[in-house]
């Protein structure tokens, strides 16, 4: 015969309160998980970005020989991630270049200006090539991946080596989305990188147009100088030109038509933002491009005075 004991009958109150407590345990995950905002970021090749807006929008990937509106790109590039992340907020726009040993240009120095942008750079060789930027990528989207900080990730480049940061961070739980400039020729991305993202983007021509503009010898639409020993404008002239053109925005295009950028604010649609800037250099006589703390003052402008007639 054996020793062993007889089972103890089940207690089915004692189940189900611990099927309860579980329960309850779940709503509370479950509540915490939907009331954390989505958050976003945006990590930039900037010399795929120089190379394939060039390329497409000037004939050439010589950086010498076109100038592009980092500024305005970088906007653009944040509301389209906004209408498509619309429930997601953005941590910031991650802008990788290269420089020789690690030092700024001016140009690089006003990106890094930008708010919401943090410029990220790896070395520059003797032949003009980058050398870290990848490995930069790969540990920022890994970091903050694992750290739970992002949940979506926009790419912006074509390396095949960027298929590993690619993995690191789908490792964590976060989704890559890539995105790339339309290629005059087969394609500018590697095949390995597409097939790891989550989904795939591609801006083409009529996108990349007015960010971009060649450089012909002797020529230049707006000087940066307004005209020799002309100085530059000052924030409130900037300022006030920014509200001037928003007036008579309101006068042409009509209340509702503006109102719909209300809900976007600080921030302006690549086109319309690019709109707002001709227009502002053509009122000054002078160029703002290269002039960021001007352009944010050109942008305060519109949306006070936008603001003040629509709310």
């Amino acid at each position: 015969m054996s020793d062993a004991e007889p089972p103890r009958p089940i207690d089915p109150a004692a189940v189900t309160a611990g099927i309860e407590r579980t329960n309850e345990l779940l709503q509370r995950v479950l509540a915490k998980v939907s009331t954390t905002p989505s958050i976003h970021a945006v990590f930039a090749d900037a010399g795929y970005v120089y190379a394939a807006m060039g390329r497409l929008a000037a004939g050439t990937e010589d950086r010498r020989a076109f100038d592009l509106d980092a500024e305005g790109l970088i906007d653009a590039f944040i509301d389209k991630a906004r209408t498509i992340f619309p429930d997601s907020r953005l941590l910031r726009v991650y802008w990788y270049d290269g420089a020789r040993r690690r030092l700024h240009t001016t140009e690089q120095q006003r990106i890094a200006e930008l708010p919401d942008v943090k410029v990220r750079l790896g070395n520059l060789n003797a032949n003009n090539q980058q050398k870290g930027v990848d490995s930069l990528i790969r540990t920022d989207l890994e970091t903050l991946a694992r750290h739970r900080a992002i949940s979506d990730a926009v790419l912006i480049g074509g390396d095949e080596d960027l298929v590993s940061a690619v993995e690191a961070a789908q490792s964590y739980g976060a989704r890559v989305h890539l995105w790339g400039i339309e290629a005059t020729g087969g394609r500018n991305q590697a095949d390995p990188l597409l097939w790891e993202v989550d989904s795939q983007r591609t801006f083409d021509l009529d996108f990349c147009k007015p960010y971009v503009t060649r450089r012909s010898a002797g020529y230049e639409p707006f000087p940066d100088t307004g005209g020799e020993g002309a100085p530059a404008p000052g924030r409130e002239d900037v300022r006030f030109v920014g509200a001037r053109v928003a007036s008579r925005w309101l006068g042409e295009r009509g209340r509702d038509t503006l109102a719909e950028l209300l809900p976007g604010h600080p921030y302006l649609p690549g086109s319309t933002d690019q709109e707002l800037l001709n227009e502002a250099e053509g009122l000054l006589q002078h160029s703002l491009r290269g002039h960021a703390d001007l352009r944010r003052a050109l942008r305060d402008g519109f949306w006070d005075h936008l603001q003040a007639q629509l709310l």
